[in-house]
């Protein structure tokens, strides 16, 4: 049958092994300093461990492929313990796979084993696993300020991540984006950062002279370009001369980018003031 499942690009996979931990129908093993789809029944196609994926390695694609079977996932993960049966039935329950749930449930039922459903509700985090590299998206909020406190404030960020080396090109709230591309600075310099650059904008962040691994970052942006079809690139940057690496790097991939896309320079001053507010 066709489905979604996942695809792994090994030049991109370092055997880092966080997608394998946060796999808990264990699809995925490492083998040979390389992450393995060993069991297409496992594989559900949700995309659980793209979003745990630091190099980007990971993405769904459509293709034959064995049916996914619940029941033989239930019979792999239930001696691990509640906390995986847990975290496999929540991670059903979040993507709206109903029917799949339910069918966990069953063979719970069916085979004695106790579980604990109020456990489905707190959020789970991972014992091996950062939770502060999992892909998520949610609505923007305002904040509850202090009255003690000079103004309230409303965010514009809706994902997470945001750090380039973090971000997954294929996480889905990246498709079609407007994508902003700011200097760690520049949030911190300018008082409007959210409702005058980080509105209805993607956001990931850099810094062209502390960061390493300029080479995965290029990469990362020639993805978002081709793969997740970006619509804009700005990219922000400070006044100070080392910023303006930002701006050649996503230049670069651009230039590597099979698609083409429109990119804009934001410049602030130190003070954080807009100074520059161009396409280039």
């Amino acid at each position: 049958m066709k489905r979604n499942i996942i695809q792994i690009d090994e030049a991109r996979c370092t055997g880092c092994g966080i997608c394998a931990t946060g796999c808990h129908e264990g699809a995925l093993q490492i083998i040979g300093g390389k992450a393995r789809l060993v069991s297409e029944l496992y594989c559900d196609g949700l995309g659980a461990c793209i979003g745990d994926c630091p190099m980007g390695a990971i993405s769904i694609e459509e293709r034959e492929a064995e049916p996914y079977d619940e029941r033989a996932v239930m019979e792999r993960i239930a001696p691990k313990g509640q906390a995986t049966i847990v975290a496999h039935l929540k991670h059903l329950k979040e993507h709206g796979q109903n029917a799949l749930f339910q069918e966990g449930l069953n063979y719970l039922k069916e085979h004695d084993i106790a579980l604990n459903t109020t456990a489905l509700l707190p959020q789970q985090q991972h014992s091996c696993n950062c939770p502060g590299s999992t892909s998520q998206s949610f609505a923007p909020i305002t904040l509850a300020m202090d009255n003690r406190l000079p103004m309230a404030g409303t965010s514009a960020l809706s994902h997470w991540p945001v750090q380039l080396h973090l971000i997954n090109p294929a996480s889905p709230h990246f498709a079609g984006a407007d994508l902003l591309l700011a200097a760690d600075c520049t949030a911190f310099a300018m008082g409007g950062f959210h409702p005058q650059l980080l509105s209805n904008r993607k956001l990931c962040i850099a810094c062209p002279k502390l960061d390493s691994g300029h080479g995965l970052y290029a990469d990362k942006l020639v993805q978002l370009i081709d793969t997740a079809r970006i619509n804009t690139l700005t990219v922000a940057i400070m006044e100070v001369p080392c910023c303006e690496g930002l701006l050649r790097l996503a230049q670069s991939a651009a230039q590597r980018a099979n698609r083409k896309v429109p990119i804009k320079r934001v410049v602030l001053s130190v003070q954080g003031q807009i100074i520059d507010d161009n396409w280039v």
